[in-house]
């Protein structure tokens, strides 16, 4: 079972997935393993003349002498070997609680992606049998079948969504690095685009800025070495993209941790933020789809188009465009059952998508395009890339060109399509372990190192956040109301999709399709107007406790 696209499902916990998952790992690490003088495999393997290469000779040799004892001397080989594997565990157990990032793998390779879920099946054989391990989000019993993962979708969304105190880390990192920038060059202007333009942002998503000024060539050298002497970021962290289609610089923020992408001149990524708002607008189900999907991507390391992987913006124009050219349902409206949604996004790109010869154009209304005819405009004619998606900001541009693993997550949603057919169908009420595990949490899982990181963020950066908002609601009450409505829509846009304006009632996305029940559905709408009439009390109480310090604050 590889470890990058799926991991131990809950009617496989049986004492046979114990000797699978050994021999899946023992072939896995038989590579790392060679070369290393304390590892057993590299002894089994070694071609020199050592004392241990002697006795294997000796113990063929008496093999084939004793035919009848081969069975019981491999046995008893395989019980040493386990045993000498399990002792090289245990000297690797201290190094793994270190080092957060070989927390859930003793062979894990270091990586920056804290949602990496690489590992989770030796992680969850040695949880001990935890409930729902990898879950977070699910604090609640769920309905079964599609309803079920329809509420689990939203309380996952509600989890992951950008927190203030991740926003006023995000924009203190912004601030820093627009500092180096107009150090350097007064006149230039600094923008954001990507994920934190639009909320869409995940925990450890980066942030994708764009300068403009007047350069002949984007100045990446000249940017490298200021950010190096102001430390802004570590030195190794910095990498210069300069023969990419977009020449960019690429570096992790020293404090935070935060990855930055800075583009010069570029105006395609700010069109393409103001495009994904007008569709977050259109369609109330698309941060919730696009939540999930970032997510199920990140942790199999398929989200980077630097290693091939499916972009954000590739990401959601097939959502958009799978939105649009939805053959039975009007995703327009509000009251859409996630689970179905999701589950036919993953068929069709899993199973049906001819990547080969078709395109994808989301512009008036969306279309898929014969890659023949997209040949035929391309002024090199040269062959479209596999995955093909018609820039809509950008005529003649085809987004997905440098996603040269796309048939990998072709693959991945072919998975998570029969893991989520299979666990929303009737019979699955009857798999062993169903209570175990929730629905959604069979494709996707939140790491430990998400959830500390995200806590860390909150110790940080939290009275910051809550000064900061002191200071707006003191300045906005003594201030004309046209600053006052400026500053709560400068507010709005920087946070999560539904505060930017789009027309999403929470209540209604709680509400099950119709063909859920009206016993659920009743639920779900009271569990929503209690949290309104509760948040609105909150409100008024900190507006009469705000009017009080204003008040005292003028005296």
């Amino acid at each position: 079972m590889d470890p990058r696209m799926a991991w131990i499902q809950p009617e496989q916990k049986r004492p046979a997935n114990v000797l699978r998952m050994r021999v899946w790992e023992t072939s896995q690490r038989r590579n790392h393993f060679n070369g290393c003088d304390s590892s057993p495999l590299s002894s089994g393997d070694s071609e020199s003349d050592s004392p241990t290469s002697d006795s294997s000779s000796a113990t063929s040799d008496s093999m084939s002498a004793h035919p009848t004892k081969l069975h019981f001397n491999f046995s008893e080989h395989l019980h040493n070997f386990n045993n000498s594997l399990q002792q090289h565990y245990q000297r690797l157990h201290t190094q793994i609680i270190m080092d957060n990032h070989l927390k859930h793998h003793p062979v894990r390779k270091r990586s920056d992606n804290k949602a990496s879920t690489y590992g989770m099946n030796y992680f969850m054989s040695h949880s001990n049998g935890s409930h729902l391990c990898g879950t977070p989000w699910a604090t609640r019993r769920y309905s079964p079948g599609v309803n079920g993962l329809h509420e689990e979708m939203v309380d996952f969304y509600h989890f992951m969504s950008p927190r203030p105190e991740e926003e006023e880390m995000r924009r203190d990192v912004v601030n820093r690095v627009e500092t180096v920038i107009k150090d350097l060059w007064p006149m230039a202007k600094v923008e954001i685009f990507g994920s934190f333009s639009t909320g869409l942002y995940l925990p450890t998503s980066d942030i994708d800025l764009v300068v403009y000024g007047k350069w002949e060539q984007p100045p990446l050298q000249q940017l490298d070495q200021a950010l190096r002497q102001n430390k802004v970021a570590e030195p190794f962290s910095i990498k210069l993209l300069d023969k990419a289609t977009v020449p960019i610089i690429k570096l992790t923020d020293r404090e935070t941790d935060v990855k930055v992408d800075i583009s010069f001149n570029v105006e395609t990524g700010v069109k393409a933020a103001r495009f994904i708002k007008d569709h977050l607008k259109k369609y109330s189900v698309l941060p919730y789809l696009i939540f999930v999907l970032k997510h199920f991507l990140l942790q199999r390391d398929l989200n980077e188009v630097f290693t091939g992987g499916i972009s954000s913006y590739s990401l959601i124009l097939m959502v958009i465009s799978f939105l649009q050219l939805h053959p039975r349902i009007d995703c327009r409206a509000s009251n859409i059952n996630l689970g179905i949604l999701l589950i036919e996004f993953f068929e069709l790109y899993g199973r049906h998508f001819n990547y080969l010869k078709t395109g994808i154009r989301v512009k008036d209304g969306g279309a898929y395009l014969a890659k023949e005819e997209i040949m035929k405009v391309i002024e090199n004619r040269y062959r479209p890339s596999m995955l093909c998606i018609e820039d809509p900001n950008l005529p003649g541009n085809y987004v997905g060109q440098s996603s040269y693993g796309a048939m990998q997550g072709k693959e991945v949603f072919n998975y998570a399509y029969l893991v989520l057919s299979h666990a929303v169908y009737p019979l699955s009420c009857s798999y062993p372990n169903r209570n175990m595990e929730s629905t959604l949490g069979r494709i996707i899982k939140v790491t430990q190192e998400v959830i500390d990181y995200r806590e860390w963020i909150i110790q940080q950066w939290g009275n910051r956040h809550n000064a900061r908002m002191m200071d707006i609601k003191v300045q906005n009450v003594e201030g004309d109301p046209e600053e006052q409505t400026s500053s709560e829509d400068q507010q709005r846009d920087s946070t999560s999709p539904h505060r930017a304006g789009s027309a999403v009632s929470l209540s209604s996305l709680h509400q099950q399709s119709s063909s859920s029940s009206s016993s659920s559905s009743s639920v779900s709408l009271l569990s929503g107007s209690d949290i309104v009439s509760s948040w609105c009390s909150f409100l008024e109480v900190q507006e009469k406790s705000l009017k009080a310090y204003v008040n005292t604050f003028l005296h």
